[in-house]
């Protein structure tokens, strides 16, 4: 008896062990990225990106990953043409110069089986700092429609608008931006 638990122990050992990284590609329709900041301490405002795209691997049995994801910055929709015009401005986003934001991973962090964090680098408006993405939820299972495995998750970080080189009005329009991303993907 003891001999059959022994090689039921290695061979669940064996076959982790050998557990590969799963790749992941970001659903257009269900992946996005949003920010928000206070207008003057009037109040919070919230605003999206439309198109966010992300590459994700990931190793469950490793507890390890990474992620690339590419924030289309013209895409921004702040549910005004001309205010989406203004956030898009040298000022803030400069879309003519830098068309695009981009998180790339350096470490994910478990605790136990769940994905707690994630340790990476923005990049926005050429200036790249290190962001630490905190996920407040993580699933991953067959997609019902799909009939693929699937894994989605909600993010959310802190940066500061003047570390990007896009503090006007600062401190009167917050410093502080909550960035938000919501992402669901598909097994390639």
């Amino acid at each position: 008896m003891k001999k059959i638990f022994a090689l039921l122990i290695a061979a669940g050992i064996s076959m982790s062990a050998f557990a590969a990284p799963e790749n992941f590609t970001s659903d257009d329709n269900h992946t996005f990225s949003s920010f928000s900041y206070s207008h003057f301490g009037y109040s919070n405002q919230t605003s999206r990106f439309n198109s966010t795209k992300a590459k994700i691997s990931i190793d469950r049995a490793a507890k390890t990953g990474s992620v690339e994801a590419t924030i289309d910055t013209k895409s921004v929709d702040t549910g005004s043409k001309l205010f989406d015009q203004h956030i898009q401005g040298e000022d803030f986003l400069d879309t003519a110069k830098f068309g695009t934001a981009t998180y790339k991973s350096t470490k994910f962090n478990f605790d136990g089986d769940k994905l707690a964090s994630i340790d990476g680098n923005l990049t926005l408006k050429g200036v790249t700092k290190p962001v630490k993405l905190v996920v407040t939820q993580f699933h991953c299972a067959d997609h019902p429609m799909m009939k693929k495995l699937a894994c989605g998750a909600n993010a959310t970080a802190s940066i500061k608008r003047t570390e990007f080189n896009a503090g006007k009005y600062a401190p009167y329009v917050g410093d502080d931006v909550t960035l938000t991303f919501a992402i669901e993907s598909i097994k390639d």
